[in-house]
């Protein structure tokens, strides 16, 4: 594996720009997890964003010895789209609105509420069925790798990030298999680094581009996958 490093971005050459280098997520983790060993050591917690970040962060918290957590954020989605999204909520309830963009394609202020208040409610949901509905705790101090399966907008990354650190985390790190090289740069406005091995640009992305096999994960796909790996509450 030969890494370059732009910027906070640090990626692997040989992958650059490149379609269906992962088998599917489990590789994904496979792969990713030692490269973040090897720039990382270790850190303080791996929290994966739930569904899909959810195996490659099982794998990433092992590579790291880390305590591992699942952090509940939601895209706001486009009514009138459900694949796009316009922003992202948090488990506290903050939101992060791409405003420009919101109004561009004519969304309202109702819109948006709706849309928070609909994600909202998903993440108690989740909390519920895969956390037991605990709450989060003080990052205080403490280096947090944030974990998905990838990054195409990055709304949902960029609520993560504003949330641990509101919870006080001293670093955070982004850790993905694949992403938007536009969106990385965005992120890394506020990450104190990024690994993301896959790195791709253009005006058309899509994180299952990345994978030779890519569903959507449902509940029970993430239960079971928890329990294997002994991280059920």
């Amino acid at each position: 594996m030969k890494l370059a490093q732009r910027g906070k971005i640090i990626y692997n050459e040989e992958l650059l720009g490149r379609l269906y280098v992962f088998k599917d997520r489990l590789h994904a983790g496979r792969e990713l997890g030692p490269t973040c060993r090897e720039i990382l050591k270790k850190a303080d917690y791996t929290l994966a964003v739930p569904m899909g970040g959810i195996p490659v962060g099982i794998m990433v918290s092992k590579e790291l010895n880390a305590k591992f957590d699942i952090l509940i954020c939601r895209k706001l989605l486009i009514p009138w789209n459900r694949e796009a999204g316009f922003g992202a909520v948090d488990p506290d309830g903050h939101y992060f609105v791409d405003e420009a963009f919101a109004r561009a394609i004519g969304l309202s202020n109702h819109d948006i509420e709706e849309a928070i208040e609909e994600q909202l409610n998903e993440i108690k949901r989740r909390n519920d069925v895969l956390r037991g509905g605990r709450g989060y705790p003080s990052y205080d101090g403490l280096r947090v790798v944030l974990v998905d399966d990838g990054i195409a907008a990055g709304y949902t990354m960029m609520a993560a990030m504003n949330f641990i650190k509101s919870r006080g985390a001293k670093e955070i790190v982004i850790a993905v298999p694949t992403g938007c090289l536009e969106s990385l740069l965005r992120l890394s406005d506020k990450a104190d680094l990024i690994i993301c091995l896959n790195v791709r640009s253009g005006p058309w992305f899509a994180v299952a581009d990345a994978y030779a096999e890519w569903r959507d994960l449902e509940d029970e796909d993430v239960l079971n996958l928890l329990g294997e790996a002994g991280c059920m509450s």
